[in-house]
């Protein structure tokens, strides 16, 4: 009897460790700043802050995006050879061909989109398993973009894409230059619109019905299909948005500047408490899972501790997130499959 309330106590635990993921993740940053504020000299300084903000926004982005579709019960792991194909197709568009800025925004938005639709279709339509679906279309996307474009950078970006765009600005004591620029703005606006959509919209209620019970949700008459579009073009969406602003901070396309950084922003997003299961989730968690894994990454490089080490952090953080998932739905499962059971009397 005591082995038994002590697994259930554990398993009650790792259920709110799952639904109140922000506040255990506001603890740890929290304990996570002091030590790094103690040991490494320029971590905690405004200028140090501003940049991780930026260095991150584009990160930040594209988890926006996969949180949507981990909502909906899918996975996407193509997000960043869709930014990299985006950014790529644009800049060539306002380097070879010299069309305007609107022009070049639109078609850059406009093959995000339709890659994000294009997994909808395999995984819907052809119903290819999602992350099977994704990680083909990453490879197709980014060996086509390296076969075509031979591997070679663009810096000939024009100034009203490279120009920074500064919307506050100040000089420390230090002699530090401080500035809020467009990444920044960007990242809050996404935030704010992903947050306001997900919570206060009918489709994002649908998503989250979705993500929960598929079939169910078809019972009562949501479109899954259009639903699988939605999430996943939103998603194609945001890596655009997230490739051209990368460009647009270090001024030039490189065609695998985001390669390799789908497994941060994954950890990331099921860190802040998004189900890899569906249906679970929220964006300030997934925002202060960027949060916490920035501050680790910065921190560590300030004292000098290997970039591989950072690499492990991330595998820990998938199966340990994981992890809880699967433990903290162990007794709602049972509890089902019970209550399920025809009687014997």
């Amino acid at each position: 009897m005591h082995e038994d309330s002590q697994m259930a106590a554990g398993s009650s635990f790792l259920v709110q460790l799952r639904r109140r993921p922000e506040a255990w993740l506001l603890a740890v940053i929290a304990v996570v700043v002091i030590v790094f504020s103690l040991t490494a000299r320029d971590f905690l300084t405004l200028a140090n802050i501003i940049d991780l903000l930026e260095t991150y926004s584009v990160q930040a982005i594209m988890a926006m995006g996969l949180f949507v579709v981990l909502v909906s019960g899918g996975i996407d792991i193509s997000f960043a050879a869709t930014a990299s194909v985006a950014q790529y197709c644009a800049a060539l568009l306002a380097t070879q061909l010299g069309f305007p800025a609107p022009v070049v925004i639109l078609c850059g938005l406009a093959i995000g989109v339709a890659l994000g639709c294009l997994n909808a279709l395999l995984v819907h339509y052809v119903r290819i398993t999602s992350i099977i679906a994704t990680i083909a279309m990453m490879s197709v996307s980014f060996s086509l973009l390296m076969y075509f474009s031979g591997g070679k950078s663009i810096y000939t970006l024009p100034d009203w894409w490279t120009n920074r765009v500064v919307f506050w600005r100040m000089e420390t004591a230090s002699g530090d230059i401080v500035r809020v620029t467009l990444p920044i703005v960007a990242m809050a606006v996404v935030t704010l619109f992903t947050w306001a959509w997900m919570t206060r919209s009918s489709v994002g209620r649908q998503l989250y019905a979705m993500g929960g019970n598929a079939e169910a949700a078809r019972r009562v008459g949501m479109n899954i299909g259009r639903l699988q579009f939605v999430a996943y073009g939103y998603l194609g969406l945001m890596a655009a948005i997230a490739g051209l602003l990368q460009a647009h901070r270090v001024g030039e396309s490189v065609p695998n500047a985001m390669y390799n950084t789908e497994l941060a922003v994954l950890s990331a997003a099921v860190l802040g408490g998004a189900s890899l299961t569906g249906g679970i989730g929220t964006v300030p968690g997934v925002l202060l899972g960027i949060v916490l894994l920035a501050v680790l990454q910065n921190g560590l490089n300030l004292l000098g501790v290997s970039s591989y080490f950072f690499q492990i952090v991330i595998g820990v953080t998938i199966l340990v997130s994981t992890s809880i998932t699967v433990i903290s739905s162990r007794p709602g499962r049972r509890h089902r499959i019970i209550a399920g059971a025809p009687s014997n009397g």
